[in-house]
């Protein structure tokens, strides 16, 4: 029974993290038409308090993953929050851009370790099989948030202006804080069978790991790209409300959520490659509808929300398959994986987010060609991948 509990609870714990992670950003987002207003900023200096945010959170990566392959998850993700919520304390008190700046850039320094290690966490205690479903889970509560974030952001907007979203992410972050100090072990217990099927000549030199990795940051990164030009596009240029405008972020990261976690009962019961194959026709789709509405120029936000949507769908199942498959292909180097990777996407996603807001036009059409040619990459990637003969001895 205490064996149960202590498990539940540990999972719990890494769930609150799970959700910080997937919030920090969204939750933020609707405030930028206010924050564009108090500060006299443009579509390029909003897009850099998110750009910076991915650049902390990436030269927190650079070390992060060599560090938590040797020593303690649980003090890396402690250490990780008290610098989380500092930036956001510099945040709250800000009354100048560079302030902001600052604690951005502070916040996505330590946000980085409870986002990234909670996944880690749980590869070291589970099978392959077992990570699949539990990290789909995971994946779904972390888009629930995400989906949730942009509804509560704008309420909170609404009534408590943009300091109430940075108090809200405070309140959270010493939640989160409380859990891991009672709840975490500071061991890790790695177990052998999530990486019995690994043999040890695999490494970076891999084409099929390489293709993995390329698949994972090009899968995301659209969504990002998306959250971050959507409220100048919504809000700003097409006349969408604040609380509609948390409909329309929350009805994609919603169905992203319940995919997510209905994708782990999935993957249990039926046949992975068949599902594959059905992604990448959804995949495929998407982007044609994607394409289409950026060059026809339709003004209209349910048709943009309703083709991206469409992407979102078609992500679900090969991210809950070839993730575990891939921080667990090297079994003894998974923070170096999982940091490489998350920090490779978000620098990425950075990259592209500062160019679509430099030639952004107040239209969806830069926006619209950055999803899609990232999108047809991923695309590419997602089919090679399946056609590859050592997916097969990963797949049920």
């Amino acid at each position: 029974m205490k064996t149960a509990l202590k498990s539940s609870m540990l999972l719990l714990s890494v769930i609150l993290m799970d959700i910080l992670g997937g919030a920090e950003v969204d939750l933020f987002t609707p405030s930028f038409p206010e924050l564009s207003k108090q500060f006299n900023l443009s579509p390029f200096q909003l897009e850099a308090l998110l750009s910076v945010n991915f650049i902390g959170y990436f030269l927190s990566l650079c070390v992060l993953g060599s560090l938590s392959d040797l020593y303690s998850r649980k003090w890396i993700i402690i250490i990780g929050l008290t610098i989380f919520i500092i930036g956001t304390l510099v945040c709250i008190n800000s009354n100048a851009y560079i302030f902001l700046l600052l604690g951005r850039f502070m916040q996505g320094i330590g946000v980085a370790a409870p986002a990234i290690l909670c996944y880690l966490i749980i590869a070291d205690l589970y099978s392959l099989k077992k990570q699949q479903y539990l990290m789909a889970i995971l994946s779904g509560f972390a888009n629930a948030s995400v989906g949730a974030a942009p509804i509560v952001g704008c309420y909170i907007t609404s009534h408590f202006h943009w300091q109430g979203n940075f108090i809200t992410l405070l309140i959270w972050s010493i939640i989160v804080l409380s859990t891991v100090i009672l709840f975490v072990p500071t061991n890790r217990n790695i177990v052998t069978a999530s990486s019995s099927i690994v043999n040890n000549q695999n490494n970076f030199r891999s084409k099929f790991f390489i293709i993995l990795i390329i698949n994972t940051i090009c899968l995301y990164t659209p969504y990002w790209i998306f959250i971050g030009i959507s409220p100048i596009l919504y809000i700003q240029d097409l006349g969408v409300s604040l609380d509609y405008f948390g409909f329309y972020q929350g009805i994609i990261a919603s169905v992203f959520a319940v995919g997510s976690i209905f994708s782990g009962v999935f993957i249990k019961r039926y046949n992975h490659l068949k599902m594959l194959y059905l992604s990448v026709v959804v995949f495929a789709i998407s982007l044609l509808c994607i394409i289409l509405v950026s060059v026809v120029d339709f003004k209209s936000p349910l048709l943009i929300t309703l083709a991206f949507l469409l992407s979102v769908i078609g992500t679900i199942i090969p991210g809950t398959i070839f993730f575990p498959i891939l921080i667990n292909y090297l079994p003894n180097a998974k923070g170096k994986v999982t940091a490489f990777i998350t920090g490779s996407r978000l620098i990425f996603s950075a990259i592209l987010l500062q160019a679509t807001g430099h030639f952004y036009d107040h239209t969806f059409f830069y926006t619209g060609l950055t999803i899609s040619l990232i999108g047809i990459i991923a695309l590419i990637t997602m089919f090679m991948i399946i056609k590859d003969e050592e997916l097969k001895q990963y797949l049920n």
